[in-house]
């Protein structure tokens, strides 16, 4: 070594980076704001959403909002948090003793509401074919993207009548979740699409005499779809082509109404990396569509009870604890490696919800500690209503309602 790197003064340590911090959500004031009209959560599948549905709605009325809470999840998870037997597609009320306002529940029932759209936008004649068409029976209850498009026109009819102040939606448990926004492009692409102007060829006027090309053509698809299955296809077509104008433009006004002031979207999550790797795809989506968002709930948290006692030194005094062999040791040790696990558990769940914050530092976050058990009635959604609208630093260990731990210093 030579004599300058002998006087060469060593390297200070790097200190600690400090951990991102994101802003605080506050969902008292955004359900409690007349502003706010509709509230769309979403996420992946098994994250809560249905019950933070549940929960924000539950809250908005006791706050004196007149709250429909719609879900799109085919599990009826909504029904048994409410204490309700089960919901259709109509509004049921929910009794809630001592809320200043009024709760509602409904989940999407698609061929019903397909069926009222046909009824209430056609002639009488003209829906009876429709409904009667086996081609119909089957795109109304299972094809792909009708729920979707569905989804759209219940919201849209739940905001035209004017009878809510606020709605809010629990999308499906899946990527799925976010679809309902492709529904009017969608709804077109299908309309004119050239399989749909082909089969309604005939139809039209300018096509009284068939191409032999044509001719030609349905000999073909006859052959592989089966000449009934084409006969239900085409005659659905033509009764409900005077109706495609009107799909168009209603799914076009509830995709408008979503990016409107009035709206907001809550993405929610677990402390996950999936989970947490879905959010990020949902905050990237309704960036990409314009979509106002509110922010992230970080669902089924483990904050420990206290902070004081890292994870390192409560294993440490369980040792010596365990050493010495006192009156109690044995519990004593028991519930200081509870703690270190406890610790261990948060100090990984922040780490991934820090890294979310490195990745989207605009996102407005709100923790959520897990409940003791599954949620399933009225006061289990207050509790956890508490937990997502109350004030930002009202925890047991003043930890900030955004965090699971304290923020690092620098």
């Amino acid at each position: 070594m030579t004599a300058a790197a002998e006087e060469r003064p060593a390297r200070a340590p790097r200190p600690a980076r400090p951990a991102p911090v994101a802003p605080a959500m506050d969902l008292n004031a955004l359900i409690t704001d007349p502003g706010t009209r509709i509230v769309v959560c979403c996420g992946a599948g098994g994250v809560g959403k249905t019950t933070t549905s549940a929960a924000l709605a539950l809250a908005a009325a006791e706050a004196g909002r007149t709250v429909v809470v719609l879900t799109i999840d085919p599990a009826r998870r909504l029904a048994q948090s409410l204490g309700l037997v089960e919901l259709d597609n109509e509004p049921r009320r929910v009794e809630v003793p001592g809320a200043d306002g009024e709760l509602h529940a409904m989940m999407l029932d698609m061929k019903r509401t397909f069926d009222d759209v046909v009824t209430a936008h056609s002639t009488p004649d003209r829906a009876q074919a429709i409904l009667e068409n086996p081609f119909y029976q089957s795109l109304s209850s299972s094809f792909s993207g009708t729920q979707e498009y569905m989804a759209m026109e219940k919201l849209g009819q739940l905001r035209a009548s004017d009878t809510w102040d606020l709605i809010i939606v629990d999308t499906p448990p899946s990527r799925s979740a976010l679809d309902f926004l492709d529904a009017p492009n969608r709804m077109s692409r299908f309309l004119d699409g050239t399989m749909i102007r082909l089969l309604t060829a005939p139809t039209r006027s300018g096509f009284k005499i068939a191409s032999a090309g044509f001719m030609f053509f349905t000999r073909i698809i006859s052959k592989i779809l089966g000449g009934q299955l084409l006969r239900d296809i085409s005659a659905f077509v033509a009764a409900l082509d005077t109706m495609f104008g009107g799909f168009r433009e209603r799914a076009t006004a509830t995709y408008e109404l979503l990016r409107r002031p009035g709206t907001w979207f809550v993405v929610v999550a677990t402390p996950e990396p999936d989970a947490l790797r879905e959010a990020s795809y949902f905050v990237d989506r309704l960036s990409a569509e314009g979509m106002p968002l509110a922010g992230l709930v970080v669902n089924r948290t483990h904050p420990p009870a206290s902070t004081a006692l890292s994870a390192t030194r409560a294993e440490g005094a369980a040792e010596e604890v365990t050493e010495a062999a006192g009156p109690g040791a044995e519990l004593a040790a028991a519930a200081l490696r509870v703690h270190a696990e406890r610790m261990l558990t948060a100090a990984r769940e922040q780490h991934l919800a820090d890294r979310f914050t490195s990745a989207h530092p605009e996102v407005a976050v709100r923790t959520v500690p897990a409940a003791a058990g599954d949620v399933h009635d009225l006061d289990g959604l207050r509790v956890m209503g508490e937990a997502l609208t109350g004030p930002d630093a009202d925890t047991p260990t003043g930890t900030p309602r955004t965090r699971v731990l304290p923020a690092r210093r620098g």
